[in-house]
């Protein structure tokens, strides 16, 4: 009776052994491991309730249509909470498609996605929102279509870049439509806006790709713009002048923040405008290969008469004291991120080390020389411009230098961010989607403070990436 006694034993062992539940968990390089759910002590016994409570909850991961959703460890992250997305021009390389450690029985977290078509990128982001005024990228793309070519002197579409812009618009809708998007805006901007095909156009975008794009107004775009850079204005700031150096228009706001500051950055715009140029528009009028000292100047003059016609607060009221700390500079565009990576003399973009970057006043005075000194070869070769922007980069300097001149500031801040972050944080805000966040420990990758976390930046973006027009 003793032999099978011990055999019993013996099988009551190897069940306890056994693990009770597996969690499916990407490692590195993307392989999956399988994770016991079930902890076990040496002998094979299951630990205490209670110990298992002092090691903290296991993260399980979420699910999405009944299937396991896998997720990266913690220690597979590789790169910081980032402020914007990153993307290639040749298309999307795969996003972090990490989500949130969360507790058991949460529903999955919604994805939100944001499209702009302007008039020169199309530009997609699909994210999802993690802690309060953040979130996640899942996916991203961006393409150099150059919708608005030819467009100042022909006031219509041509046929070439719209059938750009339908390719690169199909990209985005086999994107959109692999997801489960509980919200999305697609929108349109100055090149649609303006064209005199604009909103046939929008028709056929339609009817070969699925998507339905908005036209928005200059009023939107530019509130767009300060609701994507909020976190980049610092809690001591009184007063800056936003502006965004579009393709086919250029978006200035003043914001003047007061002893009680909203969630939402846009509430305190005081003043806006919208200048019919931008980098396309003004390079196609004066040349944008071969810029002279001379022709450099006569756009700067172009611009600056556009800007003498909008009433705004004198610099002196925006300083806030004779230092003027209270006071700065925000630039978001191809042109700003341009000339912080030629400073920083990086062997290729990246848009890490660009984002929130501040430069001075003499700083970005030397870049804009330094440019102004270089072959269209020269500044096609270099890894921050490259040839696709080499024609625009001067244009987009002389509209900087304008804005400079109306608004002197000792620094500026450089954001590599736009109107497709403005929308996400607009739509999770009235969604909301961060006041239905419930308090947890969780799990997070630790990085940055700005709106955006947990996105990869592509090796080989080199100037095409981010929020570059």
């Amino acid at each position: 009776m003793a032999e099978p006694a011990r055999k019993r034993k013996r099988r009551r062992r190897s069940k306890a052994a056994r693990p009770q539940g597996q969690t499916a968990t990407a490692g590195s390089g993307g392989s999956v491991e399988l994770l016991d759910a079930a902890v076990t002590d040496k002998k094979g016994h299951k630990r205490s309730k209670k110990a298992r409570h002092r090691r903290g909850l296991q993260g399980r991961p979420l699910a999405s249509n009944g299937k396991a959703h896998i997720t990266e460890r913690p220690g597979d992250q590789r790169g910081a909470e980032t402020a914007a997305a990153s993307q290639s021009t040749q298309g999307s390389r795969p996003e972090n498609l990490r989500a949130p450690f969360v507790t058991a029985g949460e529903p999955p977290t919604p994805l939100y996605a944001a499209l702009d078509l302007g008039t020169n990128n199309c530009r997609l982001l699909v994210a999802q929102p993690t802690r309060p005024g953040q979130f996640r990228v899942v996916d991203a793309f961006s393409r150099i279509v150059r919708l608005g070519e030819g467009l100042g002197a022909s006031g219509r579409l041509s046929d070439d870049a719209m059938e750009r812009s339908v390719e690169a618009l199909k990209i985005c809708a086999a994107k959109l439509n692999a997801r489960s998007i509980r919200r999305r805006r697609l929108i349109a901007t100055e090149a649609a806006r303006s064209a005199a095909n604009g909103e046939t156009f929008l028709k056929r975008v339609a009817e070969e790709t699925g998507l339905e794009l908005e036209i928005i107004d200059r009023e939107t775009e530019a509130r767009l713009a300060v609701s994507g850079c909020s976190s980049l204005v610092d809690r001591e700031t009184r007063s800056v002048v936003l502006f965004d150096i579009g393709g086919g228009s250029s978006e200035i706001a003043i914001i003047r923040i007061g002893d009680n500051r909203s969630s939402r950055l846009a509430n305190h715009i005081t003043h806006w405008t919208s200048l019919p140029v931008g980098v396309v528009t003004l390079s196609e009028r004066h040349g944008g290969e071969h810029v002279t000292p001379q022709s450099f100047e006569e756009m700067v003059r172009e611009v600056e008469g556009m800007l003498a016609r909008f009433d705004s607060p004198p610099v002196e009221a925006l300083a806030n004291g004779a230092s003027g700390n209270g006071f700065h500079l925000i630039g978001t565009s191809g042109t700003v991120t341009t000339l912080a990576g030629v400073h920083l003399d990086l062997p290729r973009y990246d848009r890490r080390k660009v984002d929130g970057l501040w430069l001075s006043d003499d700083e970005v005075s030397a870049m804009q020389s330094r440019l102004l000194s270089w072959n269209f070869e020269a500044r096609a070769a270099n890894p921050c411009i490259g040839p696709d922007r080499a024609d625009l980069v001067l244009a987009g300097c002389a509209i900087l230098e304008a804005i400079r001149r109306r608004w002197p500031s000792t620094r500026m801040r450089v954001a590599d961010r736009g109107l497709r972050e403005g929308l996400l944080t607009d739509m999770m805000a009235d969604d909301g989607a961060w006041r239905r966040a419930r308090p947890r420990r969780h799990r997070s990758f630790n990085g940055g403070t700005a709106n955006q976390e947990g996105s990869k930046a592509h090796d080989g973006n080199k100037a095409h990436e981010g929020n570059k027009v």
